[in-house]
Protein backbone atom coordinates (compact mmCIF):
# COMPACT_ATOMS: atom_id res chain seq x y z
CA UNK A 1 0.00 0.00 0.00
CA UNK A 2 1.74 3.35 -0.66
CA UNK A 3 0.58 6.30 1.55
CA UNK A 4 1.22 9.49 -0.36
CA UNK A 5 2.71 12.23 2.38
CA UNK A 6 1.18 15.91 2.58
CA UNK A 7 3.09 19.39 3.25
CA UNK A 8 2.73 20.50 6.83
CA UNK A 9 5.38 23.57 6.48
CA UNK A 10 6.64 25.43 2.98
CA UNK A 11 9.45 25.91 5.12
CA UNK A 12 11.89 25.57 1.91
CA UNK A 13 14.77 24.81 4.34
CA UNK A 14 18.58 24.10 2.67
CA UNK A 15 19.05 20.41 4.60
CA UNK A 16 16.13 19.65 6.91
CA UNK A 17 16.79 17.00 9.12
CA UNK A 18 16.76 15.30 12.74
CA UNK A 19 13.02 15.27 13.37
CA UNK A 20 12.22 14.48 17.01
CA UNK A 21 8.82 14.60 18.47
CA UNK A 22 8.58 15.18 22.04
CA UNK A 23 5.45 13.71 23.73
CA UNK A 24 6.00 15.30 26.83
CA UNK A 25 5.37 19.07 25.17
CA UNK A 26 3.70 17.73 21.99
CA UNK A 27 6.33 19.42 19.63
CA UNK A 28 8.48 18.29 16.82
CA UNK A 29 11.56 19.55 16.79
CA UNK A 30 13.68 19.57 13.64
CA UNK A 31 16.73 21.39 12.38
CA UNK A 32 17.84 23.21 8.81
CA UNK A 33 21.39 21.94 9.16
CA UNK A 34 23.21 24.20 6.13
CA UNK A 35 20.76 26.45 7.33
CA UNK A 36 21.83 26.71 11.19
CA UNK A 37 18.44 26.39 12.49
CA UNK A 38 16.57 24.95 14.95
CA UNK A 39 13.27 24.34 14.46
CA UNK A 40 10.18 23.73 17.36
CA UNK A 41 6.86 22.92 15.24
CA UNK A 42 3.46 23.22 17.18
CA UNK A 43 0.77 20.44 14.93
CA UNK A 44 -2.17 22.16 17.52
CA UNK A 45 -1.54 26.41 16.55
CA UNK A 46 0.95 25.32 12.95
CA UNK A 47 3.24 27.52 14.59
CA UNK A 48 6.88 26.88 13.69
CA UNK A 49 9.61 28.70 15.96
CA UNK A 50 12.81 28.41 14.57
CA UNK A 51 16.18 29.40 16.93
CA UNK A 52 19.09 30.95 14.57
CA UNK A 53 22.32 29.22 15.43
CA UNK A 54 26.23 30.13 14.20
CA UNK A 55 27.24 26.82 13.40
CA UNK A 56 25.35 23.67 11.56
CA UNK A 57 23.03 22.09 13.80
CA UNK A 58 22.97 18.43 12.96
CA UNK A 59 20.71 17.03 15.54
CA UNK A 60 18.50 18.01 18.55
CA UNK A 61 17.15 15.28 22.04
CA UNK A 62 15.36 16.90 24.86
CA UNK A 63 17.54 16.51 28.06
CA UNK A 64 16.15 17.96 31.36
CA UNK A 65 13.34 19.97 31.36
CA UNK A 66 13.82 23.10 29.51
CA UNK A 67 17.56 22.05 28.10
CA UNK A 68 18.14 20.39 24.70
CA UNK A 69 21.37 18.76 23.86
CA UNK A 70 22.44 19.98 20.64
CA UNK A 71 24.73 18.02 18.16
CA UNK A 72 26.74 20.89 16.20
CA UNK A 73 29.53 21.35 13.80
CA UNK A 74 32.22 21.96 16.22
CA UNK A 75 30.82 18.83 19.04
CA UNK A 76 27.81 18.09 21.23
CA UNK A 77 25.72 20.88 23.59
CA UNK A 78 23.56 21.59 26.08
CA UNK A 79 21.27 24.66 25.04
CA UNK A 80 19.22 26.19 27.86
CA UNK A 81 15.32 27.26 26.09
CA UNK A 82 14.78 30.23 28.80
CA UNK A 83 18.48 31.45 28.98
CA UNK A 84 19.96 30.27 25.60
CA UNK A 85 23.04 29.24 27.13
CA UNK A 86 24.93 26.90 24.76
CA UNK A 87 27.18 24.78 27.19
CA UNK A 88 30.19 22.22 25.36
CA UNK A 89 29.98 18.76 26.44
CA UNK A 90 32.30 17.16 24.52
CA UNK A 91 34.02 17.62 20.86
CA UNK A 92 35.90 14.82 20.15
CA UNK A 93 36.75 15.66 16.59
CA UNK A 94 38.38 19.17 17.25
CA UNK A 95 41.22 18.22 15.18
CA UNK A 96 39.07 17.38 12.47
CA UNK A 97 37.68 21.32 11.40
CA UNK A 98 36.32 19.69 7.93
CA UNK A 99 33.97 16.98 10.05
CA UNK A 100 30.19 17.99 11.60
CA UNK A 101 27.99 16.09 13.72
CA UNK A 102 25.02 14.67 11.71
CA UNK A 103 22.28 12.29 12.96
CA UNK A 104 22.11 11.67 16.50
CA UNK A 105 19.30 9.77 18.97
CA UNK A 106 18.94 8.48 22.19
CA UNK A 107 18.46 5.28 23.56
CA UNK A 108 15.90 3.63 25.46
CA UNK A 109 17.92 3.94 28.62
CA UNK A 110 18.64 7.76 28.07
CA UNK A 111 22.15 7.66 26.17
CA UNK A 112 23.08 9.71 23.19
CA UNK A 113 23.90 8.32 19.89
CA UNK A 114 25.36 10.76 17.24
CA UNK A 115 27.75 10.57 14.23
CA UNK A 116 29.84 12.36 12.38
CA UNK A 117 31.13 13.00 8.64
CA UNK A 118 32.83 15.25 6.49
CA UNK A 119 32.02 18.28 5.45
CA UNK A 120 32.61 16.79 1.47
CA UNK A 121 31.45 13.21 2.74
CA UNK A 122 35.08 12.10 2.33
CA UNK A 123 35.01 8.44 3.00
CA UNK A 124 35.62 7.08 5.81
CA UNK A 125 36.24 10.19 8.06
CA UNK A 126 33.70 9.82 10.52
CA UNK A 127 32.19 7.97 13.38
CA UNK A 128 29.49 6.73 15.77
CA UNK A 129 29.91 8.36 19.31
CA UNK A 130 28.06 7.22 22.60
CA UNK A 131 27.29 10.14 24.88
CA UNK A 132 26.73 8.50 28.58
CA UNK A 133 24.39 9.77 30.90
CA UNK A 134 27.44 10.93 32.73
CA UNK A 135 28.56 12.69 30.23
CA UNK A 136 31.42 10.80 29.23
CA UNK A 137 31.85 10.02 25.20
CA UNK A 138 33.24 6.96 23.91
CA UNK A 139 33.72 6.25 20.14
CA UNK A 140 31.93 2.84 18.85
CA UNK A 141 32.61 2.72 15.49
CA UNK A 142 35.16 4.32 13.12
CA UNK A 143 35.44 4.82 9.66
CA UNK A 144 32.26 5.78 8.78
CA UNK A 145 31.49 8.09 5.85
CA UNK A 146 28.19 9.85 6.46
CA UNK A 147 26.79 8.60 9.82
CA UNK A 148 23.03 8.46 9.60
CA UNK A 149 19.78 6.94 11.05
CA UNK A 150 19.41 5.39 13.83
CA UNK A 151 16.95 3.13 15.36
CA UNK A 152 16.37 0.55 18.12
CA UNK A 153 14.14 -2.61 18.41
CA UNK A 154 10.92 -2.23 20.54
CA UNK A 155 12.80 -4.66 22.97
CA UNK A 156 15.71 -2.82 22.84
CA UNK A 157 18.01 -5.71 22.09
CA UNK A 158 18.68 -4.83 18.70
CA UNK A 159 20.43 -1.57 16.87
CA UNK A 160 19.69 -0.31 13.38
CA UNK A 161 22.20 2.03 11.32
CA UNK A 162 22.75 3.34 8.52
CA UNK A 163 26.27 4.65 6.91
CA UNK A 164 24.58 6.40 3.99
CA UNK A 165 26.92 5.32 1.02
CA UNK A 166 26.69 2.19 2.18
CA UNK A 167 23.17 1.63 0.95
CA UNK A 168 22.33 -0.53 3.55
CA UNK A 169 20.61 -0.62 6.69
CA UNK A 170 22.87 -2.47 9.78
CA UNK A 171 21.53 -4.15 12.50
CA UNK A 172 23.80 -4.36 15.27
CA UNK A 173 23.21 -6.62 18.50
CA UNK A 174 22.82 -4.04 21.79
CA UNK A 175 23.51 -4.54 24.99
CA UNK A 176 21.29 -2.32 27.33
CA UNK A 177 23.07 -2.76 30.20
CA UNK A 178 26.43 -1.52 28.96
CA UNK A 179 25.31 0.14 26.12
CA UNK A 180 27.74 -2.10 23.46
CA UNK A 181 27.31 -2.89 20.44
CA UNK A 182 28.35 -5.91 17.93
CA UNK A 183 27.86 -6.13 14.63
CA UNK A 184 25.22 -8.80 13.18
CA UNK A 185 24.48 -8.24 9.66
CA UNK A 186 23.08 -5.97 6.54
CA UNK A 187 19.31 -5.79 7.49
CA UNK A 188 18.19 -3.67 4.30
CA UNK A 189 19.87 -3.00 0.78
CA UNK A 190 18.34 -0.42 -0.62
CA UNK A 191 18.49 -0.79 -5.07
CA UNK A 192 20.21 2.26 -6.40
CA UNK A 193 17.74 3.17 -8.24
CA UNK A 194 15.24 4.22 -5.40
CA UNK A 195 18.32 6.81 -3.79
CA UNK A 196 19.84 6.46 -0.89
CA UNK A 197 19.38 5.44 2.46
CA UNK A 198 19.46 8.74 4.67
CA UNK A 199 17.35 8.80 8.21
CA UNK A 200 15.38 6.09 9.92
CA UNK A 201 12.60 5.50 12.41
CA UNK A 202 10.54 2.39 13.59
CA UNK A 203 6.94 1.34 14.62
CA UNK A 204 6.02 -0.93 17.61
CA UNK A 205 5.79 -3.74 15.23
CA UNK A 206 9.79 -3.60 14.83
CA UNK A 207 10.02 -2.35 11.08
CA UNK A 208 11.97 0.41 9.86
CA UNK A 209 10.71 3.19 8.17
CA UNK A 210 13.48 4.38 6.11
CA UNK A 211 13.87 7.96 4.37
CA UNK A 212 15.59 8.10 0.88
CA UNK A 213 17.97 10.89 -0.44
CA UNK A 214 17.12 11.45 -4.10
CA UNK A 215 14.28 8.81 -4.14
CA UNK A 216 11.07 10.67 -3.24
CA UNK A 217 9.81 8.70 -0.77
CA UNK A 218 9.69 6.97 2.62
CA UNK A 219 10.10 2.34 2.68
CA UNK A 220 8.54 0.44 5.49
CA UNK A 221 10.86 -2.68 5.73
CA UNK A 222 10.87 -5.98 7.71
CA UNK A 223 14.24 -5.84 8.97
CA UNK A 224 15.16 -9.61 9.41
CA UNK A 225 13.58 -10.61 5.97
CA UNK A 226 15.05 -7.87 4.30
CA UNK A 227 11.34 -7.00 2.90
CA UNK A 228 9.48 -4.20 1.46
CA UNK A 229 6.29 -3.79 2.82
CA UNK A 230 5.06 0.05 1.95
CA UNK A 231 5.78 3.25 1.01
CA UNK A 232 5.15 6.90 1.10
CA UNK A 233 5.30 9.05 -1.80
CA UNK A 234 6.89 12.45 -1.38
CA UNK A 235 6.56 15.25 -3.63
CA UNK A 236 10.48 16.51 -2.65
CA UNK A 237 13.57 14.95 -4.27
CA UNK A 238 15.55 14.63 -1.19
CA UNK A 239 13.64 13.04 1.39
CA UNK A 240 16.11 13.14 4.84
CA UNK A 241 14.71 12.03 8.06
CA UNK A 242 11.18 10.76 9.87
CA UNK A 243 9.62 10.64 12.74
CA UNK A 244 6.43 9.36 14.59
CA UNK A 245 4.40 12.39 16.04
CA UNK A 246 1.15 13.33 17.09
CA UNK A 247 -1.49 12.27 20.37
CA UNK A 248 -0.93 8.53 18.82
CA UNK A 249 2.44 8.32 17.69
CA UNK A 250 0.38 7.24 14.31
CA UNK A 251 1.84 10.09 12.06
CA UNK A 252 5.40 10.22 10.53
CA UNK A 253 6.52 13.55 9.75
CA UNK A 254 8.93 13.40 7.28
CA UNK A 255 11.76 16.18 6.66
CA UNK A 256 13.41 16.82 2.77
CA UNK A 257 16.21 19.16 1.65
CA UNK A 258 16.79 21.63 -1.30
CA UNK A 259 20.53 20.88 -1.45
CA UNK A 260 22.16 20.07 -4.08
CA UNK A 261 19.32 20.53 -6.64
CA UNK A 262 19.07 22.24 -10.11
CA UNK A 263 16.81 25.03 -11.56
CA UNK A 264 15.16 21.70 -13.20
CA UNK A 265 14.39 19.77 -10.39
CA UNK A 266 13.00 22.76 -7.42
CA UNK A 267 10.51 23.36 -10.77
CA UNK A 268 9.57 19.71 -10.73
CA UNK A 269 9.38 19.47 -6.58
CA UNK A 270 8.43 23.14 -5.54
CA UNK A 271 7.81 22.22 -2.04
CA UNK A 272 11.37 20.62 -1.26
CA UNK A 273 12.68 21.74 1.97
CA UNK A 274 9.30 21.60 3.77
CA UNK A 275 8.09 19.48 6.34
CA UNK A 276 5.70 16.86 5.13
CA UNK A 277 3.54 14.65 7.26
CA UNK A 278 1.21 11.01 7.24
CA UNK A 279 -1.12 9.06 8.93
CA UNK A 280 -0.28 5.72 9.27
CA UNK A 281 -2.20 2.57 10.46
CA UNK A 282 0.72 1.58 12.91
CA UNK A 283 2.17 3.84 15.77
CA UNK A 284 5.47 4.29 16.48
CA UNK A 285 7.78 4.06 19.05
CA UNK A 286 8.44 7.17 21.24
CA UNK A 287 11.59 9.04 20.85
CA UNK A 288 13.89 9.18 23.49
CA UNK A 289 15.11 11.71 26.08
CA UNK A 290 19.12 12.00 27.19
CA UNK A 291 19.03 11.48 30.65
CA UNK A 292 21.84 12.88 32.28
CA UNK A 293 22.77 11.23 35.70
CA UNK A 294 24.32 14.73 36.58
Amino acid sequence: MAYLAELVLDEKATLGEGPHWDHQENKLYWVDIIGKKLHAFDPVTNKNRTLQFDQYIGAVVPGKTGQLILAMQNGIYRYELESKLLTLIADPESDKPNNRFNDGKCDPTGRFYVGTMDLNGKKGSGALYRLDRDGQLSKMLSSVTISNGLAWSPDGNEMYFIDTPTGEVAIYHYNQQFGDLSYKQPAVKIPQEMGSPDGMTIDQEGMIWVAHWGGSRVTRWDPHLGKQLDEVIVPAKNVTSCAFGGENLDELYITTARQGMNDDELLKFPQSGGLFKVKTDVQGVRGNHYRSSK
